[in-house]
């Protein structure tokens, strides 16, 4: 017997879940006339720093069926990844560093890709269709993806959020030319809410669902090649890879359940790591420490460069021996070198 769009969505569903994914929906493959304005502005006042890439193929972005000509159905899956309820209690802890949520377990990309893969394999099998899968790694706005497919709304903080899992999950796609029936947008329900907003340590929102990322600190400690900004600097705190500030606060966060999946799940060291001993990593040290972790992406030099930042807000004269040898490198990074000067000034001139 035939199945109708309708059937099939509900045996894609119901496999999705199976296979671990914490959410599934189906969207026709078009952006909204609305979203592709708000990107474009979104470029045209230069909201994204120096990430370049998300100017170029812009046509790709705004319109899937120019990526993929045979698409008639995008599944967007989300894969739930909190695995604590104090998300902000290492801020405060001044000699030890302070890593995002998403990126204390391995790579998302490589978790979510495998499970994609099991689904797309799924859809071959039971209805000989073509299919794409991506996470991440395409030139696709999957947030607003993901809000036409009812999977959630943007927030004002610009990161998606679920009226079932807060805003602690990562977002993977499969393109297919298998037609599915597609599931309604999401209602925005941020009502008067401004605790994002206000929670910004660096004050990054020019307006509520706009982000400015040169000042945001997921961007600078992550993205950011060169020296960050010298005003910025005492406001990252001990923020060495990301910032969880804005999505911490949500009050939809009330409803997000701690991901069953081991491999999200906090490494041993990597909740409230010794800054004394991160500063110290050389390359070699460095790649074994964060082999498999999405940290291993930003290399070395500029992960030092925000653990001396951090050294330098903790105010703990005991770092300065340490920081003697690190200026004492001549093969040392010239940013890195510059961190070191930096820090050290901080805490010479607190002593």
């Amino acid at each position: 017997m035939k199945l109708s769009f309708r059937k099939k969505s509900e045996r894609v569903k119901v496999e999705a879940l199976r296979l671990g994914f914490s959410s599934c929906k189906v969207t026709e493959p078009k952006i909204s006339k609305r979203a592709q304005e708000d990107y474009k502005s979104f470029l045209c006042k230069n909201c994204h720093a120096d990430m370049n890439w998300l100017s170029e193929r812009t046509e790709l972005r705004l319109d899937p069926k120019a990526l993929w000509k045979n698409v008639k159905s995008i599944i967007v899956l989300a894969e739930s990844y909190l695995d604590t309820n104090n998300v902000l209690e290492n801020l405060q802890e001044r000699a030890k560093g302070n890593i995002s949520i998403y990126a204390r377990g391995d790579d998302y990309h490589k978790v979510v890709k495998k499970r994609l893969k099991q689904l797309a394999h799924f859809l071959v099998s039971e209805f000989s269709c073509e299919v794409k899968i991506f996470v991440d790694t395409a030139p696709i706005l999957e947030k607003v993806l993901a809000n036409q497919a009812g999977m959630g709304w943007k927030g004002k903080h610009t990161n998606l959020l679920s009226k079932d899992l807060g805003n602690w999950f990562f977002i993977g796609t499969i393109f297919t030319d298998l037609e599915l029936a597609y599931d309604n947008e999401e209602k925005n329900r941020c009502g008067s809410c401004t605790s994002c907003l206000n929670s910004c340590p660096t004050d990054a929102f020019i307006e509520p669902y706009r982000l400015d990322a040169s000042k945001c600190i997921s961007y600078l400690t992550i993205e950011h090649k060169g020296p960050i900004d010298i005003n910025l600097r005492p406001k990252l705190g001990n923020r060495i890879y990301g910032c969880d500030d804005c999505l911490a606060v949500c009050p939809w966060n009330k409803f997000a359940s701690r991901t069953a999946e081991i491999r999200y799940q906090t490494r041993e060291g990597f909740s409230a790591p010794n800054l004394s001993e991160l500063v110290l990593l050389d390359e070699g040290s460095f790649r074994a420490k964060f082999s498999g972790s999405p940290i291993k992406r930003i290399g070395r030099d500029r992960f030092i460069r925000n653990v001396l930042y951090a050294i330098g807000n903790s105010k703990e004269q005991g770092f300065l021996p340490i920081l003697d040898i690190i200026l004492d490198k001549e093969s040392e990074d010239s940013v890195v070198y510059d961190a070191a000067s930096w820090a050290k000034g901080v805490l010479l001139n607190h002593g």
